[in-house]
């Protein structure tokens, strides 16, 4: 269900269940987190990039499991929406950066899994988006954290309440879209490759470090970053960085 591939320590994880626009399955899940693993624990690997195959990123929770979800016990769909909400965290914790590559409609588990990335690229013409929980008495819950933080707190009241699909443009224009274009696999792979010129050490401690400061209070943040500045120093990639700059390298 998930395609795998690494190219000039370009990681690309593609959901592969186009005929079920790759809504999430508990199997691609548990897919999906083997091949973070994998993708986080190698050291070929620099920038990650996610997207979905065939014309949709992905449509959310599998309807067909949707309707096995009713029979489950207390337990098991505590333990179904742990599973999902472990995946989104992983994604979001990721030590390197990631892309999501958004080439179709990304719904409700969908969206959220585009917005758990560092940076979204979104097809200007085919890309939509929405939380379309409540439309079906779902709550959006996990995925509601992740977007709060992206947006605010009153756009993502705005999509979570109404359950609006909105349209690339208007994702944009709410700051849950970085970048808008006709080719997302083209783009998100030059992107990725911008990324590569930067030091590899500097990006992981920039994303814990924002991770972190989110949800410190400011004099504990300035407090912790002090330390982080002061760790970040005396690192190799700082003395060939500041010897490249000096000598005009």
């Amino acid at each position: 269900m998930i395609i795998y591939s690494v190219n000039n320590k370009i990681a690309l994880i593609k959901l592969n269940r186009p005929e079920k626009r790759n809504a999430l399955h508990p199997d691609l899940v548990k897919e999906f987190k083997e091949k973070l693993g994998q993708a986080g624990n190698d050291d070929n690997v620099s920038v990650l990039i996610i997207t979905g195959e065939g014309n949709s990123f992905c449509a959310g929770a599998d309807l067909a499991y949707l309707q096995d979800l009713n029979s489950f016990s207390s337990l098991e769909n505590e333990a179904d929406s742990k599973s999902l909400a472990e995946l989104f965290l992983d994604i979001y914790k990721f030590p390197k950066p990631t892309i999501a590559a958004v080439n179709g409609a990304a719904i409700a588990g969908g969206c959220g899994l585009a917005s758990v990335c560092d940076i979204i690229v979104a097809d200007k013409q085919h890309a939509k988006f929405g939380y379309s929980e409540v439309k079906i008495g779902f709550i959006p819950a996990v995925v509601s954290i992740f977007l709060i933080r992206k947006i605010g707190e009153g756009r993502a009241k705005h999509l979570l309440l109404t359950g609006e699909i909105i349209d690339s443009e208007k994702a944009f224009q709410l700051g849950l879209v970085n970048y808008l274009t006709g080719d997302v696999n083209a783009f998100s792979f030059e992107l990725a490759s911008d990324l590569l010129k930067n030091s590899d050490y500097s990006m992981q401690f920039t994303k814990q470090m924002i991770n972190d400061i989110s949800v410190l209070p400011v004099d504990k943040a300035v407090e912790y970053c002090v330390e982080l500045n002061t760790i970040s120093r005396s690192s190799e990639d700082f003395k060939k960085g500041i010897s490249s700059f000096l000598n005009k390298k």
